[in-house]
C-alpha cells in the first residue's frame, strides 16, 4: 500500500517522465534545440560545467542554446542515462534530475564522464532552470 504522502511524488515523477525522455533524446542526438525547448524563458539559466567544457555563468535561454550547440559540435555523446541510484529528487513544484553523461572530443577522441544535475521547476510544463555537472 502506498502512503498518501507518497502519492504527490509518484504523480510528479510520472508527469516528469516525458521531460526526462526529451533530455535524454537531446543528448543522444546532440541537438541543442531539444534542450532549448525545455529551458525556462522567464529566468536566467545557471550553467556550471567542469573541464573539458569549463563554463560557469548565468545565461538567457538563447545564450544557453548557443552554448549547447557549441558543446554538441565539439563533443559527441555516446552514453547518457538516468542515475540508477536516485535519478529524481522531487519536491512539490521542483525536482532534480541526475544523469550520467559520457562523451568524447570529436577531434582528439578523448573521452569524459560527468554526472549532470538538471534543476527543473513546474510551470505549465517542466522547465530547466539550472544545469550543473561534476567529473566522475
Amino acid at each position: 500500500m502506498v502512503s498518501v504522502g507518497v502519492l504527490p511524488i509518484l504523480l510528479t515523477l510520472s508527469l516528469f517522465s516525458p521531460t526526462e525522455k526529451s533530455i535524454e533524446r537531446a543528448f543522444f542526438q546532440n541537438d541543442a534545440k531539444l534542450i532549448y525547448a525545455l529551458l525556462s524563458p522567464k529566468n536566467q539559466i545557471n550553467i556550471s560545467l567542469p573541464e573539458p567544457i569549463s563554463f560557469s555563468d548565468q545565461v538567457s535561454s538563447e545564450q544557453a542554446f548557443f552554448l549547447l550547440r557549441q558543446i554538441y559540435s565539439t563533443f559527441l555523446t555516446f552514453e547518457f542515462y538516468a542515475d540508477s541510484e536516485l535519478p529524481v529528487i522531487a519536491k512539490k513544484n521542483s525536482l532534480i534530475f541526475k544523469a550520467r553523461w559520457s562523451f568524447k572530443n570529436r577531434k582528439s577522441n578523448n573521452q569524459y564522464v560527468l554526472q549532470v544535475f538538471f534543476y527543473l521547476v513546474k510551470d505549465t510544463d517542466w522547465k530547466i532552470t539550472e544545469i550543473k555537472a561534476e567529473k566522475l
